[in-house]
């Protein structure tokens, strides 16, 4: 990858970190922010229950508005994620996600590196449908609210930054582990081991957030886009890529987080990623008979002020 690109896409992944736990000395006291940021959404994946995070996690608010006692659709909540998804699309994974980051950084830690099966692609819609949107509204107490299913059961994310830290500032909520937080340290491992051995494992197999982004890679503002005059099929987009899509073949693919890995290593400059209007294929070829255009009437005149 382009060293400059590599920079930037780092500095800003630390930054959209920093702003999102503005926080760090409730780690001291095992406290939560519960200020007035926190009625607002972070565009990635990052616990509420952290003591340092400065806004609430999408995911959470999304199951706490459908679990409540009276069933109500959250159209907050749905709007923030439509608009980052419209305008971004699965950037927010790629370069403002916190755990997206935390995910980068395991990866490092060296190891024999695998590839995933295309199958395991598709877990993280059954965890959107099954634990994000099903079992809130289905699995109710009586009372009438259902339970954070994601994040009582699964979410990874959740055990590191909030569940491990509470319980080591806090002796009565050590008192009460149970079996369940048990599968919860469980799923942490995996998640932690899968990360070892393959790039962003829980992102691309468990996270509901990524799959509600990559639906909208499609139609996102903020997008890759491909010059088929220029590309000569060389492969080293596909090669480089660490998310195992072939940008020539799927440009608009879930799984593409916009990272400029590919961009950066294109030898014919036919890759683009960024915010555009219309059709930037027709766009590169209108310049370019533009250009000939021009260069033809410029001759054309030169000749006629010669025969002159």
């Amino acid at each position: 990858m382009n060293m400059q690109n590599f920079i930037k896409r780092k500095l800003i992944q630390v930054i959209a970190f920093g702003f999102s736990n503005m926080h760090l000395l409730n780690f001291n006291g095992g406290k939560i922010y519960k200020g007035k940021w926190k009625q607002f959404c972070n565009p990635g994946l990052h616990c509420y229950s952290c003591p340092a995070a400065s806004f609430a996690c999408p995911i959470g608010a999304l199951q706490a508005v459908n679990g409540s006692m009276k069933f109500n659709f959250s159209f907050y909540v749905v709007g923030v994620l439509l608009a980052f998804g419209v305008i971004l699309g699965r950037a927010v994974c790629g370069w403002l996600c916190p755990f997206g980051l935390i995910q980068e950084l395991i990866h490092k830690i060296p190891s024999p590196k695998l590839k995933l099966k295309k199958g395991f692609l598709c877990l993280k819609y059954i965890v959107l449908i099954v634990f994000v949107f099903v079992l809130p509204v289905v699995a109710t107490n009586y009372m009438g609210m259902g339970k954070p299913a994601f994040c009582q059961y699964i979410c990874p994310a959740g055990t590191l930054e909030g569940g491990i830290p509470l319980l080591s500032t806090h002796e009565e909520l050590r008192q009460t582990i149970g079996s369940l937080f048990s599968l919860k340290m469980a799923i942490l491992i995996l998640t932690i081991v899968g990360c070892v051995l393959v790039y962003r494992f829980f992102c691309r197999t468990m996270c509901p957030l990524g799959a509600i982004y990559g639906l909208m890679n499609k139609i996102s503002v903020y997008h890759l886009e491909i010059d088929k005059h220029k590309c000569v099929n060389c492969g080293k987009c596909r090669q480089v890529c660490k998310m195992e899509v072939d940008p020539v073949k799927t440009p608009d693919s879930a799984e593409c987080i916009r990272c400029g890995a590919c961009a950066s290593v294109c030898p014919k400059d036919a890759i683009y990623i960024g915010f555009y209007k219309g059709d930037g294929k027709r766009d590169t070829v209108s310049m370019e008979n533009q250009r000939k255009s021009s260069r033809g009437t410029m001759n054309s005149t030169a000749r006629r002020a010669g025969r002159v």
